[in-house]
């Protein structure tokens, strides 16, 4: 029962991500993601489960000054760059907005 748990909340995240990428606004990159916490313009910061230990513990530090969410996306990042529609790895992706998408009201 556990694995069908976790795919469906995999799914669930995909969907609202998917809905940010059309309606709101997010940036993807490590590079850019570093930028937009140090400006204080992220609302959400979404990590891949493959991206390297030194950039994710950096990652999470700005986050953490910049009290900022950090969801641990579940997949590699092969599979957030999909979800985000692009056909191309993503390892660290920031939300600025949104839109009509619940993702940050749910931390799960």
């Amino acid at each position: 029962m556990a694995p069908k748990k976790s795919k469906k909340n995999v799914e669930n995240m995909n969907s609202r991500l998917k809905l940010v990428m059309k309606s709101g606004k997010a940036i993807l990159g490590y590079k850019a993601t570093t930028k937009a916490l140090r400006r204080g313009k992220a609302k959400m910061i979404l990590i891949a489960s493959n991206c390297p230990p030194l950039r994710k513990s950096e990652v999470e530090y700005l986050a953490m000054l910049a009290k900022t969410t950090v969801h641990h996306y579940s997949g590699d990042n092969t599979d957030l760059g999909t979800a985000c529609g692009k056909f191309f790895n993503c390892s660290v992706l920031s939300i600025l907005d949104g839109g009509d998408s619940d993702i940050l009201a749910s931390k799960e």
